[in-house]
């Protein structure tokens, strides 16, 4: 818990600086809640660019502390509205915490997040503990950004935090920052609904959803993306219209976006710009280009890995495309009201009933549209491209790619989607700059909509971070480089109830072994002898006897022993086959 934490801390404290001063250089004399985003981006390059220097993980660190020191004390007499704007931020970072922190509290530990959801940790778990030790991974090699696996070394190599903390730590700051983020579209609002608006934008249900897979990648891309929308709005209102660098932040959002999601990150940002650019119709052109300019000397090192990661095979349309998806995952779910504990399931497969969806659907739709159609009529131009941007991503993915794919572009345009709903049934009525009509909704009525929409989103959200797992508290990559081994044989393994039963670790245990044929069973419960056709057993603790006559010990590795069977029984093997291909199709884009 401690560990967790202390990465929480520093993945929330660090980039709030970091950013904030890098907005201050351009020229920001305000407290922009920008700064968690643009903060964080720098965060991902400044790690990637130290981590590989010698040390494990020390350079890194260092870099982190030098860069955060320095600008709390550049920051010192050049912002303004500090006081107010922790007033305001507070109450929305320790609620997110709080919300965050539940799959813990009702799996009484801690541990790695999503497990029987997505085994996918144990390949990030794995190309991090080779990045401590200095050596290249299968992820490295295939240009897999690893920007976050980066700062969760730096924490390592800082701190002393596991990698497993570490990891939870990051996917828990994103929880946190996302929500802080948001309150930069909802500034002007009293203090209650600024907090509920930045909240169920912060932590939709998609995006609640793919917290609870321990998905970080996913989480902090949709993060970059409402940041990118929300600087974009921000270079045309009071204080920002005249500064030089006004279009460095959304720059920097972007190259961050890089260092996390590769090139695809920038499908939804370059769509968005886009879009944006043709609503302006207007633009100034030297700030423009020194944007581009700052945002191509940033991510210039990190061509040559995109070049590579365009090769991935989760890429491949031919493949199965469903990863630990059911099917193809509802598009209505990006509303917010889906009213399960899995996004996986279609409506009714849970406890409401298929109408409870339906009628969640209907009302937050009916929303959309008038959120849609009032971002029109105020001319927020930038809403709108997001807004755009994420529809053709999600269009793009479903007719060409796989369920998998859609699913995530379904999770980035959540925030996007809420936005769209709160912004104009909580902002001001009155700034409207294309007449359709002069009747406006009661504000009252309004504030009634927007509550009962709240109320449900925020419920559904919280339904899916309580139902999260959280998996094994201890990792150790031996297991992995055991593969080679077994791989072409059978192999049991014989691990603790409490791996099993309480930390959801048997999806985890096979995922280390994929490409062979693995049974996993209770050490307490172990027989006199082997399955038919199992040559290999596996079992937990550094030595000890044999759980059973027959075996030879092979070797130690780590926390675990290999025995083979001297003497195997005849017949088929009756352990499941760990499909190689199915396993990869975890840590995707």
């Amino acid at each position: 818990m401690i560990g967790t934490y202390a990465a929480v801390a520093v993945v929330c404290g660090a980039p709030l600086a970091i950013g904030q001063a890098a907005l201050a250089l351009c020229g920001v004399r305000r407290w922009s809640w920008l700064s968690p985003a643009v903060g964080l981006a720098l965060l991902g390059a400044l790690c990637w660019g130290a981590v590989r220097l010698p040390g494990e993980g020390v350079a890194a660190a260092i870099a982190v502390a030098v860069f955060a020191v320095t600008s709390l004390w550049f920051l010192r007499g050049r912002v303004e509205g500090t006081g107010e704007a922790l007033r305001a931020g507070w109450p929305v970072a320790l609620v997110a915490l709080l919300a965050a922190s539940l799959p813990f509290a009702v799996e009484g530990h801690f541990g790695i997040l999503g497990t029987s959801f997505n085994p996918d940790m144990s390949q990030h778990l794995l190309a991090t503990d080779r990045l401590v030790d200095g050596f290249g991974s299968q992820l490295l090699n295939q240009g897999y950004p690893l920007g976050p696996h980066a700062i969760v070394v730096a924490l390592h190599g800082g701190l002393g935090i596991g990698l497993v903390q570490g990891f939870d730590g990051l996917t828990v700051a994103v929880a946190v920052l996302a929500p802080l983020t948001a309150l930069a579209a909802f500034a002007e609002l009293r203090p209650l609904p600024r907090s509920a608006a930045a909240l169920v934008v912060g932590l939709a249900y998609v995006v609640a959803s793919y917290f609870a897979q321990g998905a970080f990648k996913e989480t902090t891309q949709a993060l970059f993306l409402l940041a990118f929308v929300l600087a974009l709005r921000q270079t045309g209102r009071d204080g920002w219209q005249s500064l030089p660098l006004r279009f460095l932040p959304a720059a920097l959002i972007a190259a961050g976006s890089i260092y996390v999601y590769s090139f695809p990150g920038l499908i939804w940002l370059a769509a968005a710009l886009g879009i944006w650019l043709a609503l302006e119709r207007a633009l100034p052109l030297r700030p423009f280009l020194l944007g581009l300019f700052a945002f191509a000397v940033l991510v210039a090192p990190e061509i040559g890995r995109m070049i590579d990661f365009q090769s991935f095979e989760t890429f491949d349309p031919s493949g199965p495309g469903l990863g630990n998806l059911f099917g193809q995952v509802s598009p209505f779910e990006a509303l917010g009201i889906w009213p399960s504990g899995d996004f996986r399931l279609a409506p009714g497969d849970g406890a409401v009933p298929a109408a409870g969806y339906y009628l969640g659907i209907a009302f937050a739709l009916a929303l959309l549209i008038h959120g849609a159609v009032q971002c029109w009529r105020r001319c927020e131009s930038a809403i709108l491209a997001g807004l755009g941007a994420v529809a053709l991503v999600y269009l793009g993915a479903r007719l060409g790619g796989t369920p998998y794919a859609a699913a995530k572009a379904i999770e980035i345009a959540a925030p996007i989607v809420a936005l769209t709903i709160l912004l104009p049934l909580l902002g001001p009525a009155g700034r409207l700059c294309i007449p359709m009509g002069d009747k406006v909704a009661p504000s009252a009525l309004r504030a009634l909509v927007a509550g009962v929409f709240m109320f449900a989103a925020g419920a559904c959200s919280l339904l899916a971070l309580a139902n999260a797992p959280v998996g094994p508290t201890s990792y150790a990559s031996t297991l992995t480089g055991l593969r080679p081994i077994v791989a072409a044989d059978s192999t049991l393994i014989l691990a603790s109830p409490q791996l099993l039963e309480e930390e959801h670790g048997t999806p985890y245990l096979a995922w280390e072994l994929r490409g062979g044929r693995v049974c996993i069973a209770s050490a307490a419960e172990a027989r006199d002898a082997p399955p038919p056709g199992v040559r290999f057993v596996i079992t937990e603790g550094g030595g000890g006897q044999a759980p059973f006559a027959g075996l030879r010990l092979h070797r130690p590795a780590g926390p675990y022993v290999l025995w083979e069977v001297t003497d195997p029984i005849s017949g088929d093997s009756r352990c499941p086959l760990i499909a190689v291909r199915q396993a990869r199709q975890g840590p995707a884009r």
